[in-house]
């Protein structure tokens, strides 16, 4: 499992994320965009590269590297990628600075001697994510980010919690963006486990996904039963043709409610019975409806009547 993958997503999503685990973020750090730059002749790669924004003059660059396996050349790479990257931009920016995340420090390169100029400078920010602090103490960004260090017997767990916590904290968009980051986090520690697997280990209900809240804004009931099926076929296994049925002929709103009440069946007997009981509310409702446009109808033909007999032709 590569962790710098994960970064990566991350720092797709939130490239702001970056600044939250430094001391002295630049002020405007919400306008910087990320991207993951190649440097040729010689071939460099750059994890990600933190680009100020347009139009307001040279600002830095940050460089970010990820490396959560030991590298003894680590800084002689980085610093002249860093310093190549910025010798054939440097009319676009007015400094550079090196941002390196490892797991602890036993992951550093043992030979620190030749860099000690620009590793006791405020240059190059060295992040050792084990000593940031209990994961539950840290703010939500910087804790989603130490989750991907956590044992992986401890990973759900701390995850439910992270989860649990940004509900209480934030409201939408923030709090979405925290549940994305921390499903991708376990998505890529749990390679072997599905997104709906990941998401029902965390107890996440099927409505706070992007993938479901596509699919309502874009109004796609077949594929929502069809995202219902295969969640609950994960909890109970095949599920019956007759309750197939039922769940087929949901509306999205009772889809949503359905979603709602997953975790609290037990059986597939408890989720038939909900569901015949929702389909028995709906034939009510349905048969009121009806009833209401025959009565509206039958108002508006005696209402024409009326005016005929009113104005006669």
């Amino acid at each position: 499992m590569r962790r710098d993958s994960i970064f990566y997503k991350l720092f797709q999503q939130s490239p702001t994320l970056l600044f939250a685990l430094l001391s002295h973020p630049p002020t405007n750090a919400e306008a910087y965009r990320f991207d993951s730059v190649a440097i040729k002749e010689p071939k460099f790669e750059i994890d990600g590269v933190f680009l100020p924004p347009q139009g307001q003059g040279a600002g830095i660059v940050y460089f970010c590297e990820v490396q959560f396996q030991k590298d003894e050349q680590l800084y002689e790479r980085v610093f002249a990628e860093s310093s190549l990257y910025f010798y054939r931009n440097r009319v676009r920016f007015s400094d550079w600075q090196v941002v390196v995340i490892y797991p602890s420090r036993n992951i550093e390169q043992s030979d620190l001697h030749p860099h000690r100029g620009l590793l006791s400078s405020d240059q190059v920010h060295r992040v050792y994510l084990n000593e940031l602090g209990e994961i539950r103490q840290l703010p939500l960004w910087v804790a989603v980010t130490v989750l991907t260090t956590v044992e992986e017997d401890q990973a759900p767990e701390e995850a439910r919690y992270l989860l649990s916590r940004t509900h209480a904290e934030l409201s939408p968009p923030s709090s979405r963006a925290i549940i994305e980051m921390v499903i991708t986090v376990m998505t890529y520690r749990f390679e072997q486990l599905s997104r709906v697997e990941i998401e029902a280990m965390l107890d996440i209900t099927l409505k706070e996904t992007r993938v479901y809240r596509e699919i309502k804004e874009e109004g796609r009931q077949e594929e929502a039963v069809n995202l219902v099926n295969r969640l609950l076929a994960k909890r109970f296994g095949e599920l019956p043709d007759g309750v197939c049925s039922l769940i087929n002929n949901l509306s999205l709103p009772s889809l949503e409610v359905l979603v709602e009440a997953l975790l609290d069946f037990t059986s597939v007997a408890e989720l038939q019975d909900w569901l015949e009981e929702r389909s028995h509310q709906s034939q009510i409702c349905n048969h009121q409806l009806l009833s209401r446009q025959q009565v509206l109808l039958q108002y508006r033909n005696e209402l024409a009547s009326d005016t005929r007999l009113l104005n006669p032709i």
